[in-house]
Order: C-alpha cells, then sequence, then structure tokens
C-alpha cells in the first residue's frame, strides 16, 4: 500500500489532483486509515494509469469514469485502442513537424491543410467512446428507437435538425440570452422525448461534440447556417453550468 504522497512522487499527479480524483468517484483509495490517510494499492495504480492515458488523449474525466465503470470495459482492448490512438496522435504530429519545417524554407505560400486533419483520430476516439459507453442512457436509446421505422427515424432526425435551424437564426443573441437558453431547453426536452433521458452531464458532453469537427458540426452548420454546431455548444455549456 501506498500514501498518497507516495503515488504522487511516483506518478507526477499532484496530491490535490488525487484527491479531487477520490471526490468526483475516479479514483477512490481502497483504503482510509482512521486518521484520514488515502492508502492506494497496486489495482489503483492500475486504474491511475488508466486515467492518465485517457486523459493524454484529451477524454473528459466524466468519459474516463463512465468508461472504466462500464461493466463492458476490458483493459487490454482498451490499452490497444490507447495504444492506438497515441500512434496515430504521434503520426499528426509528426506530420505537423514536417509541415512547418516546409515553411520554414519555402515560406508560407504553401498551402496545404492536410496536416491539420484530425478527421481519422477524431472517429476512431468516437468509435472507442462508443465501445464503452454502455450505460443506461445508452440502453434507453436502444429500448426507445428499436420500433423505429425508417420513416419515423428521418422524420425525428429531421425535427432535430429543424432545432439547430432555429439555432442559426439566434445568433445574432448572446449565448446567455434567455430565448437561446429556452432553445438549449427545447433541445434537452427533445432528446429526451425522442432517444434517452437528457441529463445536464450527458448534455454537456453532446454540446462538446457538435463543436468538435467532422460530420455532426457539419451537419449541424448545414442545418442552421456556418458557425451554428459552435454557437449552440457554447449555449449549451452556459446552460449546464
Amino acid at each position: 500500500m501506498m500514501t498518497v504522497h507516495e503515488v504522487s512522487k511516483l506518478t507526477g499527479v499532484s496530491i490535490r489532483t488525487l484527491h479531487y480524483y477520490d471526490e468526483i468517484g475516479l479514483l477512490h483509495p481502497p483504503v482510509t486509515t482512521e486518521a484520514g490517510y488515502r492508502m492506494y494499492d497496486d489495482t489503483s495504480l492500475e486504474r491511475l494509469q488508466s486515467i492518465l492515458l485517457f486523459k493524454e488523449l484529451e477524454f473528459p474525466l466524466k468519459d474516463i469514469k463512465r468508461i472504466l465503470d462500464s461493466p463492458e470495459f476490458d483493459q487490454r482492448e482498451a490499452l490497444e485502442q490507447q495504444i492506438k490512438l497515441l500512434t496515430m496522435k504521434k503520426e499528426h504530429i509528426e506530420n505537423l513537424i514536417t509541415f512547418a519545417k516546409q515553411i520554414k524554407l519555402t515560406g508560407v505560400n504553401t498551402m496545404d491543410f492536410k496536416a491539420f486533419d484530425t478527421k481519422k483520430i477524431d472517429e476512431y476516439t468516437k468509435q472507442a467512446r462508443e465501445k464503452w459507453g454502455n450505460t443506461e442512457a445508452y440502453r434507453e436509446f436502444e429500448r426507445k428507437t428499436s420500433d423505429y421505422s425508417d420513416e419515423k427515424k428521418k422524420a425525428v432526425g429531421m425535427d432535430l435538425m429543424g432545432i439547430f435551424t432555429e439555432f442559426g437564426s439566434m445568433m445574432d443573441r448572446n449565448p446567455e440570452d434567455e430565448r437561446v437558453q429556452a432553445q438549449v431547453g427545447k433541445l434537452q426536452q427533445f432528446i429526451t422525448d425522442n432517444y434517452y433521458t437528457c441529463t445536464k452531464e450527458i448534455l454537456a458532453g453532446l454540446g462538446q461534440m457538435y463543436a468538435a469537427g467532422g460530420e455532426m458540426t457539419d451537419n449541424i452548420d448545414a442545418a442552421g447556417g456556418k458557425g451554428t454546431a459552435e454557437f449552440a455548444s457554447r449555449a449549451i455549456a452556459i446552460y449546464c453550468e
């Protein structure tokens, strides 16, 4: 067993951060002494390794907790995914370094932006999250949509995009505006009615996804105009605070 000070020294994670992980249920020490000292065992350290790897991949803490707590979580398979994602990020950074060196040699007239494309990384990250996202919300989604016909799915999807069209018409307003915040509430209720119970925690995660780039961002911007996804994301973040 190791004290929180020893774990901090071994891993480089601050004591304050370890305390915070305990508070949010991400990393509970298995033993707390009568004097109040947190004690960590090998299993705790293995979980901390997983946490730190997911953090390097820029997963939010709430997503990391959901993944690690999932009954479907497989440490070995998750590690394989982490290795693949880290390798993809390494290749992406190497491409950026090569691109920067090319600019240094030839000037900024080289209008090639392929080095900034992270779609493959984003898509794989999405798949990894979905793999370990076997939460009650996902099961509720499966139950609610299992009997949806193709026409029903299309109609619900169009109604959802209609909400984002309305967001687009509000982009001249501040995201904190009462009308904009009411629109976020409308979106939350729509998701609850048609897909799964949309808590503020889930809604906050969706808001981040909306502005993360890729097909989802493109679809929202197509519905409401360029910038709609980012605008809706900011409004959702305010709503969920």
